[in-house]
């Protein structure tokens, strides 16, 4: 099982890049940063924990996670580029699909999208997304996108979503950049990542996490997928034996374990000692 880490950037503490560096030293497998444009002050969307006000200013102070993967590709080699989680609809898809491509391409093929759907309807709507419409959104931003990453002339029609004929390059060395969908797992959701998806990361409340991912492979089969789609536990407390167990029944492939905000001397402190309690060591 991977270890990879999310550092809920900001414009204050650790930078992203020299923290890719420390955790890449220390043997972790993926970095990921988050994503907001910007926060409406005047909000109707409750927070994912069902609260009005949100747990912290963080989520105002967000850095680009694209150009904060960048400095991460930047300083390193071998960790994986990712984030928890980001909101493809908020940007275009053409432009968003160049920067991803060109990111891949920089990178070596390290690129993985951690996307959501968009808890904030607020901020949707800021950028001409319909609540009620956020995952069909999605569904076109993504199959647009891999229209332009994979096809020599790629075109794309749908309701949210229309070009003719272009070239778009680079192609990412992936072939296609892997989406791993964070979103509680309900039903419509494990179908909806089946059909459209790589993956299920889970929310930071979830439970119940063994059932949930068996429900995921059932539909992953009845939507024809072969293999099995890439399970990712956002760990979000410190986990017990019953956890582990239930992490290892769902098969999951990494734990997401989550990184202070705070100076530098403070946070590789938290990862020596993480990386200890892993068992993690330099790569060789």
């Amino acid at each position: 099982m991977r270890n990879g880490i999310v550092l809920f950037t900001s414009d204050r503490g650790i930078t992203p890049a020299d923290l890719a560096r420390a955790a890449e030293a220390r043997g972790f497998d993926t970095i990921y940063v988050p994503e907001h444009t910007h926060i409406p002050v005047k909000r109707e969307a409750l927070h994912p924990t069902g609260g009005e006000q949100l747990p912290d200013d963080r989520y105002l102070r967000t850095l680009d996670p694209w150009t904060s993967l960048a400095t991460c590709a930047a300083v390193t080699t071998r960790i994986g580029l990712s984030t928890a989680v980001c909101l493809p609809v908020e940007s275009d898809p053409l432009t968003l699909a160049k920067t991803l491509a060109t990111l891949d391409h920089l990178s070596g093929g390290r690129v993985t999208i951690g996307a959501g759907f968009g808890w904030n309807t607020d901020e949707l709507a800021d950028h001409g997304v319909p609540a009620g419409k956020r995952r069909t959104v999605l569904k076109e931003y993504l199959e647009a996108m891999r229209a332009l990453w994979t096809q020599e002339e790629a075109s794309y029609s749908g309701e949210f979503v229309s070009f003719g004929p272009s070239w778009a390059y680079p192609k990412p060395p992936q072939g296609q950049i892997p989406v791993i969908i964070g979103a509680g797992g309900g039903p419509k959701t494990m179908k909806w990542i089946a059909q459209h998806a790589d993956g299920w990361m889970t929310t930071p409340i979830e439970t119940d996490i063994a059932a949930k991912a068996e429900l995921l492979r059932t539909e992953w089969a009845a939507a024809g997928r072969d293999g099995e789609p890439d399970v990712r536990i956002l760990v979000a407390k410190k986990p017990t034996a019953e956890d582990f167990a239930d992490w290892g029944a769902a098969r999951a492939t990494e734990l997401i374990w989550g990184v202070p905000d705070l100076g530098e001397d403070e946070v590789m402190a938290y990862l020596d000692k993480l990386a200890s309690r892993l068992g993690l060591s330099a790569p060789a």
